[in-house]
């Protein structure tokens, strides 16, 4: 498959809908330098818009709209861009998603339907939904178009500029992780990094290939897919250099990091990567550079709300 070309053509095809997102360089996170892309500041908190939007762009949106499962960062981000490209769209999440993302979704207007359990369960009403009306499916991150999409995130980072020979990713369900692996192809070393408790990636290598995993931890509602996605799998087969995990007690403290040095405000989600750096789970070697992706800022509880 031509990735190359593919994400050209959907970082074209989402300019002007997506946001160009900063980057910067703190030298007090980690033992070593670190560069950092600021991608919770893309529109609704999270990379997830780049997929939507390309998706939306795509193809032709049936007259039953569209429709997304979501643990709320990929919902919101769907519900966003149909919004901006005057399409209706109908969200479900679980109960975990929590107050915050629950909150976010409403306020763009799209039906939201909150399901009982966990993502699956989520999932399964959405599909239930897609038979039901037509409306078109938009998957969180096994697709090409979202995997493009998310993919957009490091051809930009590069033409920003980056300057590393390692690049931390959070991993979930795969769709970042997927959009940086078909972008470098091996040119930079990829590491990802998993929460312990929500680790689909970790196991789907065990067993040579994806299997459902049980999830939780305080990083569930956005890294807690229990199957890794197969165009994800398949990328980090021929190109992933190393797969991390990192507890919980970790995130938070690299979430706390992120405020208090450079009053960073994340979901947990945002400073997973991050955490294997400051936990020790990656070493970087003597004069390699390292660079961390930022990835969701939906903390909950909002800060703000009222």
């Amino acid at each position: 498959m031509d990735w190359t070309t593919k994400i050209a053509d959907a970082r074209q095809r989402i300019a002007g809908h997506a946001q160009i997102t900063p980057v910067m360089t703190s030298n007090v996170l980690a033992p070593v330098s670190v560069a950092l892309k600021l991608e919770h500041l893309q529109h609704t908190g999270s990379f997830k818009a780049r997929g939507a939007f390309n998706t939306l762009l795509l193809q032709e949106v049936p007259p039953g709209g569209v429709v997304a499962a979501s643990g709320g960062n990929h919902g919101a981000a769907v519900a966003h861009a149909a919004r901006a490209l005057g399409h209706r769209a109908a969200i479900f999440v679980p109960e975990m998603a929590g107050p915050a993302k629950i909150a976010l979704i409403k306020r763009t207007g799209a039906a939201l339907t909150v399901v009982p359990g966990e993502y699956a369960n989520a999932l399964d009403a959405a599909r239930a939904h897609e038979d039901a009306t037509g409306a078109m499916a938009i998957h969180a991150y096994d697709a090409e178009a979202t995997v493009a999409g998310q993919g957009t995130c490091f051809a930009e980072w590069d033409a920003q500029g980056l300057d590393a020979d390692t690049v931390l990713i959070a991993v979930g369900g795969g769709g970042l992780l997927a959009g940086a692996l078909a972008h470098w192809q091996g040119r930079r070393r990829v590491v990802a990094v998993e929460p312990a408790t929500s680790c689909a990636l970790h196991a789907a290598r065990a067993k040579g290939g994806p299997v459902d995993v049980e999830v939780s931890g305080i990083a569930a509602n956005a890294l807690g897919a229990r199957r890794i996605g197969g165009i994800a799998f398949d990328l980090a087969r021929a190109h992933l250099d190393d797969a991390l995990r990192v507890e919980d007690a970790a995130i938070a403290e690299a979430q706390r990091a992120l405020w208090q040095a450079h009053r960073i405000l994340v979901e947990p989600a945002g400073a997973c990567a991050l955490a294997a750096l400051r936990a020790g789970a990656y070493v970087p070697a003597p004069g390699e550079r390292v660079a961390v992706l930022v990835c969701g800022g939906n903390i909950a509880p909002d800060p703000l709300a009222g």
